[in-house]
């Protein structure tokens, strides 16, 4: 750590039962410990005994709690963590020592990770020759056990207890939990009284997205059962039933419903079957098929080991109703699904135990139920649009279609549109269409939630601080930019309150989203200062992640991976155009942020020159119904006809071609145009039609201005031309039509530029982001800060006052310094009213 850089108030716990000497110990060693901030709470769950008094004196320094009661480890922890102000809280066995470090080490990389909920410390035995805790595992049937606990260091590969990693939970032993997140997860659950509470918390806080890091460098070392050896023995039976029933309560809380439907029968009978063969019972003593003998009513003997798998179900049972409340909670909380957890279990179908019986009803239990395939679930994902699904679809509507179309190799997914108009082509993945509530059932069943444009409006549960889904806003359309063009036409009043609108359905985007995409990397400049201007980019955000990657990442619009084949008529049959005539075509629809007026202009000076040029406009009326007509068409139309091009060099298609057949359109081209006006939407529109000139290997020409006029000038794919100038647009033009060895340049770059727009590249962050979704950093419950700034008390008090008081004369007088304190005393005042 850094010379004087503030650290976090860590509030150490040890529980104390029967065991004042090791406790004793334990305090003192920490009294000593070389971290400064160590807040020593003891909780005493000893009844009838005057060890608290005990341990009042050897350790004044330590807060000793009488919990009057033994509460269990998992209780006394509780209210240990009640009493503590520590916004770290540490627990530690009383029969374990620390090391030097070990709280400094954890303390780092809670504070370097704020995505990590939680620390793991390394734990060796006493002499520190042998493992106790380097790794934890959990078998399909819920029993958390400790890796190579009890084999000697020196057998165990280095990279298993010498190397941080993610686990599933740590030991309560030693381990270390931000205290806002324990508070948010209710602590420890009591009713497991001891044993397997920190592998339900741990398997808790990774199911809501935060992650669990083992760091060898915190280290202690422990003897083992110290405390538990004071009370009991195994013979008792005591510790086998906690350890049954506590393990049956972990998988009914924590798994999903498609898991546990399948898990817990199998469970069942594998808790039964342990119990028998433990106590190695003759099963079969009561078999009627066995024969008929004397009859024998007598009690039969009954071995402790069985009866405590057996009464462990029956408690089970009894704590179901209760259990089932908890499981709601987990469940609606949850953003991880069971497959997602499956590499932090380890070894899920390890059996545990080497009896006989035992390990061949494992084998059949685990095949009769499917038990491989129920941890190896697809993780569910709905991507919703605005736009409309059909033959003939726009741009938004493609991009939700390929993304889904991309996640469903790995995923379940749900492709919804909230558009009428849906009558898809045939896909891979389910299609349907849903307005307002209709929504809400698609989205209960989703893990994570792709969405665009105005849909979260629409689905007004995704807006929860924590509605346990993962949301990937997709941001590649600008659409308040784009208003400001758009919304010309209309009263001044209205086109305000229509920008304003829009922009609330991007905030909110913003605010809730977990992930976004962006088109390029100008657009993510502008999404970036989006995040900021909205507080998004806080220091936790960034401390997880400085580059901001894994928060906000460029795909941009895509092309197929397959190169464009003819399947039917193009445009030259279609619009009688001839076979040797030279085609432009302009292959997107027509708004008001582009410029075809000066492209028509050019195409009225180039026909001067080149009687058999012609330019084909691919689509003028939009496929979705709910996007307005906008004024340009018409006036594009109206310019053409009064310059005698309709019908001779210039084409209006009126009808948009159908998606999978616009190849036939392009390959009856010679080059791609794409014209725009000089204003703040071109500096950030990605112009997705543009992809499919390189999908079909037709030279550009491209007025400058946009991340694609970059692309043409940078890779040489066919020309940039300034804004609204006609004269070099007309040049341009016919350099890429009739320059034939430019053309053919152009195409040969063309053809290895498009390899890196295609759909499976493009969409590759977010392919990634899905097989590890998780909230952003910032959006993880129960996050906050681990360092506060003391409030002035005192002196320090007085001294910043008269600071005040002298920056406000200065600043405006008297009547500053009074304005100043009236809205201090206001601020107080509300604040007491909240409080009270």
């Amino acid at each position: 750590m850094a010379q004087g850089e503030p650290q976090p108030l860590v509030s150490v716990i040890v529980v104390n039962y029967r065991g004042a000497d090791d406790t004793i110990a334990c305090l003192r060693a920490l009294a000593e410990h070389d971290y400064p901030e160590l807040e020593l709470i003891c909780v005493d769950n000893s009844v009838d005994s005057d060890e608290a008094a005990l341990i009042r004196e050897a350790v004044p320094r330590a807060n000793v709690v009488e919990a009057g009661r033994n509460t269990g480890f998992a209780g006394g922890c509780n209210l240990g963590a009640k009493h503590a102000k520590g916004t770290v809280l540490a627990f530690l066995n009383n029969d374990a020592r620390p090391a030097l470090g070990w709280v400094s080490a954890a303390v780092a990389e809670l504070r370097a990770q704020p995505r990590v909920a939680a620390v793991a410390s390394k734990v060796l035995d006493w002499e520190g020759t042998g493992a106790d805790f380097v790794d934890g595992g959990l078998t399909w049937f819920g029993m958390g056990y400790k890796r190579h606990a009890g084999s000697p260091l020196a057998d165990v590969p280095a990279a298993e207890h010498e190397v941080a990693k993610d686990v599933l939970f740590g030991t309560g032993s030693a381990m270390f939990v931000r205290s806002s997140v324990f508070a948010e997860l209710g602590g420890f659950d009591e009713r497991f009284f001891m044993f397997y509470e920190d592998v339900d918390l741990g398997w808790r806080l990774n199911l809501r997205g935060w992650r669990l890091r083992y760091v060898p460098e915190s280290l202690t070392y422990h003897r083992h059962h110290g405390t538990m050896a004071a009370v009991d023995t195994p013979e008792t039976g005591r510790e086998t039933f906690l350890l049954e029933r506590n393990a049956l309560a972990a998988l009914y809380k924590n798994l999903s419903d498609e898991t546990l439907a399948r898990a817990l029968p199998a469970a069942l009978a594998l808790a039964v079957r342990r119990a028998t063969a433990r106590g190695e019972l003759d099963a079969t003593q009561l078999d009627l098929e066995k024969g008929v003998g004397p009859i024998e009513s007598g009690d039969v003997a009954i071995p402790r080991t069985t009866l405590a798998g057996l009464l462990a179900i029956d408690q089970f049972v009894e704590q179901l109703p209760s259990l089932a409340e908890s499981r709601a909670v987990e469940q609606a909380a949850r953003v991880r699904t069971d497959a997602d957890l499956l590499p932090l279990l380890r070894k899920a179908l390890e059996p545990a135990y080497p009896l006989p019986r035992y390990l061949a009803a494992h084998d059949i239990l685990v095949e009769a139920f499917g038990i491989e395939k129920a941890f190896g679930q697809r993780r569910k994902i709905l991507v919703i649009t605005g736009d409309a699904l059909t033959e003939r679809m726009a741009g938004p509507a493609i991009r939700a279609w390929n993304i889904a179309l991309a996640l469903s190799a790995e995923h379940d997914v749900h492709l919804v549109t909230t558009n009428p108009l849906a009558t898809p082509p045939p896909a891979p993945f389910r299609v349907s269409a849903g307005k307002h509530r209709e929504l809400e059932a698609p989205v209960a069943w989703a893990d994570v939630v792709v969405l665009q444009g105005h849909v979260l409006e629409l689905a007004p549960s995704l807006k929860k601080e924590h509605s346990g889904k993962i949301v990937v806003a997709d941001l590649y359309d600008p659409m308040h930019l784009e208003l400001l063009e758009q919304g010309k036409g209309i009263a001044d009043d209205r086109r305000a309150a229509d920008l304003a609108g829009v922009t609330r359905v991007l905030d909110a985007q913003i605010e809730r989203g977990d992930f976004f995409l962006c088109a390029s990397e100008r657009q993510r400049h502008l999404w970036l200062g989006h995040l900021a201007a909205l507080g998004r980019l806080s220091p936790r955000l960034y401390d997880a992640d400085p580059t901001t990657q894994s928060l906000l990442a460029v795909v941009p619009f895509g092309l197929s991976p397959q190169a464009p084949v003819r399947t039917g008529p193009g445009l030259r049959s279609s619009l009688g155009i001839g076979g040797t005539d030279h085609v432009i075509l302009w292959a997107g629809g027509v708004y008001s942020w582009f410029d075809p007026l000066t492209l028509i202009r050019a195409m009225d000076e180039l026909r001067r020159r080149r009687a058999d040029v012609r330019l084909v406009f691919l689509g003028m009326k939009h496929p979705n119904p709910e996007v307005a007509e906008m004024d340009i068409g018409t006036r594009t139309i109206r310019l053409a006809d009064s310059l005698g091009l309709t019908g001779k060099h210039v084409y209006f298609n009126e009808q948009w071609v159908p998606y999978h057949e616009r190849q036939n359109w392009l390959l009856d081209a010679n080059c791609g145009v794409t014209t725009h006006y000089e204003h703040v939407e071109t500096t950030f529109a990605f112009r997705t039609r543009v992809l499919d000139y390189l999908w079909a290997g037709l030279p550009i020409v491209t007025t400058d201005g946009d991340s694609f006029a970059d692309l043409v000038r940078a890779e040489r794919l066919g020309v940039v031309v300034p804004a609204e100038d006609a004269s070099a647009l007309a040049e341009a033009l016919e350099k890429c039509l009739y320059d034939e060895e430019f053309a053919a340049g152009c195409v040969e770059r063309i053809a290895a530029v498009a390899q890196r727009y295609t759909w499976p590249e493009a969409l590759k962050p977010l392919v990634e982001f899905c097989r590890d979704p998780r909230p952003a950093a910032d959006r993880l419950p129960g996050s906050a800060d681990l360092t506060t700034t003391a409030p002035a008390r005192g002196r320090a008090m007085l001294r910043r006052d008269a600071d005040l008081i002298r920056e406000y004369l200065a600043a405006g007088g008297p009547s500053e310094l009074a304005r100043r304190a009236g809205g201090r005393a206001l601020k107080l005042v509300k604040q007491r009213l909240r409080r009270g």
